[in-house]
């Protein structure tokens, strides 16, 4: 499984961005998808997550209910992540996971089993 995120970028706070990731060398439709992030110093910290097709199910950080949507486009095997609202402190590199079969809920841990992408910055100026 390759992951590619794309999207980032330096934004000013209270805008809007739309993270991409594309996914291939598996059928996308088996695995669930979640996004993570590290800012400087800090531990990666779950962001949201989407559960695999075979059920339903999104979850999103407390920090981040109601300014951001985790949504999934099966034809362009692509997981999408969009932020409004944006702070300064929601500055990081973001990183998209998969995990094959998964419920969202699932997805909101770290396994060895996880495939992960190469990130991307998003720097949130004040």
């Amino acid at each position: 499984v390759q992951l590619v995120e794309f999207g980032g970028g330096l934004v000013q706070a209270g805008t809007s961005i739309r993270l991409s990731c594309l996914m291939s060398g598996r059928t996308f439709t088996n695995f669930g998808y979640g996004w993570f992030r590290q800012a400087p110093g800090k531990e990666r910290e779950f962001v949201a997550s989407v559960s695999w097709i075979g059920t339903s199910g999104t979850m999103y950080a407390d920090s981040m209910k109601g300014r951001a949507t985790i949504s999934t486009d099966n034809a362009k095997s692509t997981v999408y992540l969009q932020m409004d609202s944006l702070k300064p402190e929601d500055t990081a590199i973001y990183y998209c996971k998969a995990r094959l079969w998964a419920h969202a809920e699932e997805i909101t841990t770290e396994r060895d089993n996880d495939y992960w992408g190469q990130g991307t910055q998003v720097t949130v100026s004040s």
